[in-house]
């Protein structure tokens, strides 16, 4: 692409991307700190990706959430997911009519635009499968009928990485459908100083104004799309790729016998759609390396699986995805 084309589109790109820090500013009126998590939700909306976001239990992911949904005029829906649940509580079901003698479909939950499934893996297998194929397919099978989820349609669960008792965790090949593994940590001491100021009373009213539309989100989608990514940023993205599947192409023979799987095709698309999204987010039209990297862990860390070997050594998924990003040749 010529240097006037990148140029239009980098231009393009800022203008489009003004509503971001916007955004953020208003969400952060009821989320303090946790900028990399509300930043990794924006990317998921722009790249159209659903997001698995981890943590222990009060860090305010279900509040990031519920405050992205309130600056955004769309549908929301908040489902707690329990081991008793059924598919048919998140998909909906057949309800007979006796005027008229048939069938009619009552639409479940999941017809919304974002869904915040808390706590994912405390439901049981058929309720996760219900949801991952709602996620995949984008559509939901009601008896004979198939209806269409609206657009923008995103998930973004919830799970604590505690408390095993009553979870069932969710398998390898499920997480994959998630575009992004996001982990939260606790906040900065300044931040912890700030939450208690804020958030230290009995009653706490914050009211969050609405500033993007459904339109405005799938507009800077369609820009997300012409962000400019050069050909050494996509071989650079293969690398990395091919990297956690045959890591003694790229020189990493110890790394061998610690990686049980590597990533998928599926996470070759989501890491250039992310990447494009996160250059987006920072106001640019093209991806750089960096961008790549920035983004790279939580597109990765669910979908590079540590062997029995890596386990014993203390290694985990994140130790491992860190060396090929040290040790593959960056563009």
């Amino acid at each position: 692409m010529s240097e006037q084309g990148i140029m239009a589109i980098n231009e393009k790109v800022k203008k489009e991307s003004a509503f971001v820090e916007a955004l953020l500013f208003e969400t952060q009126k009821m989320v303090i700190g946790q900028r990399y998590m509300l930043e990794r939700i924006i990317v998921g909306l722009l790249a159209n990706g659903h997001i698995l976001i981890e943590g222990v239990p009060g860090l305010a992911k279900t509040t990031a959430v519920k405050a992205v949904s309130s600056v955004i005029q769309t549908s929301f829906q908040r489902l707690q997911f329990t081991p008793d649940m059924l598919p048919a509580d998140l998909t909906g079901t057949l309800i007979y009519d006796q005027r008229t003698s048939s069938f009619t479909v009552k639409k479940g939950p999941i017809f919304a635009n974002i869904i915040l499934a808390d706590e994912i893996n405390r439901a049981p297998a058929k309720v996760q499968s219900a949801l991952l194929e709602a996620m995949q397919e984008r559509q939901v099978t009601i008896g004979e009928e198939t209806l269409k989820l609206p657009e923008p349609f995103l998930v973004l669960a919830t799970q604590n990485p505690i408390e095993q008792e009553g979870t069932y965790p969710l398998p390898e090949a499920q997480v994959d459908r998630f575009m992004m593994k996001v982990r939260v940590s606790y906040p900065s001491r300044a931040e912890e100083l700030q939450i208690l100021k804020r958030m230290g009373f009995t009653d706490q009213k914050i009211h969050l104004q609405a500033i993007v539309s459904p339109d405005d989100l799938l507009r800077a989608r369609k820009v997300v799309d012409e962000v400019y990514m050069d050909e050494k940023i996509e071989q650079y993205i293969v690398d990395l790729i091919e990297a956690t599947r045959d890591p003694q192409r790229y020189k990493l023979d110890e790394m061998k016998a610690l990686i049980q799987y590597g990533a998928s095709p599926r996470a070759t698309i989501h890491l250039a759609v992310a990447s494009k999204a996160y250059a987006f987010l920072q106001g640019r039209g093209y991806v750089t390396p960096q961008d790549v990297k920035s983004i790279g862990m939580d597109v990765l860390r669910h979908r590079v699986i540590p062997s029995y070997e890596a386990e014993a050594e203390d290694m985990t998924s994140e130790d491992l995805i860190q060396k090929i990003f040290q040790e593959v040749e960056v563009p």
